[in-house]
């Protein structure tokens, strides 16, 4: 156990291959520990049973979680038809057996068709949700279930991938934030009309990351073995690549000290009303707002001690 004394300010993000098993805070503590890091935090959690792109942020990059929880994901997710579970994923309750029907592509892609573009999803009762301030997993486990209003997202893609076998489907997922795949397997289940539950889950994109980027857990510990802190520390990403897609203004000396006091400031050229990365001359200030009267206000600044 690292002592609070001992932990160090740490600036970054770190795109984690969580592994099957292991739950989001855990594999966090785990590279908070390892980092000897004051301050990290998650953005998006998986389930122990999903697998994949984690992006852990470190110190000031924290900051900007709430903008990459915003973003649009990719899964690859495999999925056994003729079973139903209590949880939509291997790790629930067998609720049903039904025989598999023979099915072609033309047939998955019935299913799958109605599910793409905007559409209303019932949140599955085992999940991080709250009713009246408990959480529903809890609910569930205790035997209780609640109405649930269905939510918004947005199925970007949905693509079957290939057959693994006669009971089995593989998929590719482009969807919104708030989607839940097991929720999406359910309905191409019930269309089917054997049903069908998660078997395998991995993610392999969130916002501006790709999968092909990611570091596993036994790799960040081999680096710090070999390399100590300062390898570690190489791993990490600049805070500013999780914000990319916003337009970027480059600030003189005096409005970016202005800025910097909670002050807004009018530079001329700025983009139109929006959110934009504000830079000065060496360094990424944070998140500004362009408002309608054409100033440049702070929105979420970064720490330039």
């Amino acid at each position: 156990m690292v002592a609070r004394a001992d932990r160090r300010r740490v600036d970054g993000i770190l795109l984690l291959d969580k592994p099957v098993g292991l739950s989001s805070n855990r594999a966090l503590q785990q590279m908070k520990h390892l980092f000897r890091a004051r301050k990290a935090g998650h953005t998006g959690s998986l389930d122990p049973l999903a697998s994949g792109l984690l992006p852990i942020c470190f110190g000031d990059a924290t900051k900007i979680s709430g903008f990459l929880l915003d973003a649009d994901k990719r899964y690859d997710v495999v999925c056994r038809l003729g079973v139903t579970t209590d949880s939509g994923d291997a790790d629930g309750e067998v609720l049903e057996r039904r025989p598999v029907p023979a099915l072609d592509e033309h047939r998955v892609e019935q299913a799958l068709a109605p599910l793409r573009g905007p559409i209303a999803q019932v949140p599955p009762m085992v999940s991080a949700l709250k009713h009246q301030g408990q959480r529903l997993y809890k609910l569930a486990r205790r035997g209780v279930e609640v109405e649930r209003p269905p939510r918004p997202v947005t199925i970007h893609a949905l693509d079957l991938v290939a057959r693994p076998s006669d009971d089995s489907l593989a998929l590719s997922v482009f969807c919104s934030k708030g989607t839940y795949v097991r929720s999406l397997v359910e309905s191409i289940g019930a269309d089917l009309g054997c049903g069908a539950h998660v078997t395998a889950l991995r993610r392999t994109a969130l916002g501006p990351f790709r999968g092909e980027d990611m570091v596993t857990v036994a790799e960040m510990q081999a680096r710090a073995d070999s390399g100590g802190l300062a390898a570690l520390d190489a791993s990490l990403l600049p805070t500013e690549q999780g914000l990319q897609g916003w337009p970027d203004v480059v600030l003189a000396e005096e409005a970016s000290h202005f800025l910097l006091q909670g002050q807004a400031v009018w530079v001329p050229g700025l983009p139109e009303p929006g959110l934009v990365r504000v830079f000065d001359a060496n360094r990424f200030l944070g998140m500004g707002r362009i408002g309608d009267d054409g100033r440049l206000l702070p929105q979420r600044l970064m720490r330039t001690d």
